[in-house]
């Protein structure tokens, strides 16, 4: 595990705080906590799918990623939501259907389709497996508004090309890399299923935050450290600060 998160480590810019993990660990959180880390899995895999849309693949194309996030998109936003009746499906959903096709134009398609795509399948299983740990405790499945986190990193984005791109690209890296570090941060304090279950994931999302920063440099073209720095600065800042709510990615609790 050490020499797993060595480099995540070193990329990001401070660890999460103690208080942090204290108040994750309260077992009155732990509802929050994973209903939370629900979320993001599905928004992870929603974020990959839309940058696959907007630069890499045509309209037809488009819409076999659509059609691929309808079943999860159905559950989480429906009416009638019925979670063993998803969750009875939820293996066979995984596998895109066809090979999408990349824009003849773009030269990066075929990379950030193939990194993405693959990312993409790995969110919907997490969520899936977060759905089922939830559903074995009884917590039911809600939607939350996005915390202040993700939200004041996208801020930061530029609004002209690629360096829009760039920066999204940066900023999920940023996000999968602080979500390895909370899981490895947190497990060691949990129950043995969600202990074995954090450790899980850290594989995946050490190696999610790399394909992000691997494919930001390479679409750039030339050195993405500067942006990397100040995106280093950005997400200590919401890391570090106090923050009235607790979210997977949330800052410091408020002193009491």
């Amino acid at each position: 595990m050490d020499k797993l998160l060595a480099p995540v480590k070193s990329f990001l810019g401070c660890e999460t705080p103690d208080a942090w993990i204290e108040q994750a660990c309260k077992p009155e959180n732990l509802t929050a906590l994973l209903i939370d880390h629900c979320n993001c899995e599905l928004k992870a895999a929603q974020t990959a799918m839309f940058l696959i849309r907007k630069y890499a693949i045509d309209e037809a194309s488009g819409q076999v990623l659509l059609d691929w996030a309808k079943p999860y998109e159905d559950f989480v936003y429906g009416k009638n939501r019925d979670i063993e009746a998803f969750l009875s499906q939820a293996g066979k959903l995984n596998d895109l259907p066809i090979k999408l096709k990349p824009k003849a134009n773009c030269d990066f398609a075929e990379d950030l389709i193939a990194k993405m795509v693959r990312l993409i399948k790995e969110e919907f299983h997490h969520f899936y497996q977060v759905l089922e740990i939830m559903h074995q405790r009884g917590i039911s499945y809600q939607n939350m508004r996005a915390g202040r986190y993700a939200k004041a990193m996208m801020k930061q984005v530029r609004t002209h090309e690629p360096a829009t791109l760039v920066d999204k690209l940066i900023v999920g890296a940023f996000i999968e890399a602080r979500s390895a570090e909370r899981f490895a941060k947190l497990a060691p304090y949990l129950d043995e299923q969600l202990n074995r279950f954090y450790v899980s994931l850290l594989r995946s999302e050490a190696r999610h935050y790399q394909d992000y920063l691997t494919l930001a440099e390479a679409i750039l073209g030339q050195d993405i450290s500067e942006r990397v720095a100040h995106f280093t600065q950005v997400e200590c800042a919401l890391i570090l600060s106090e923050d009235d709510e607790f979210k997977f990615h949330s800052g410091q609790p408020l002193a009491n």
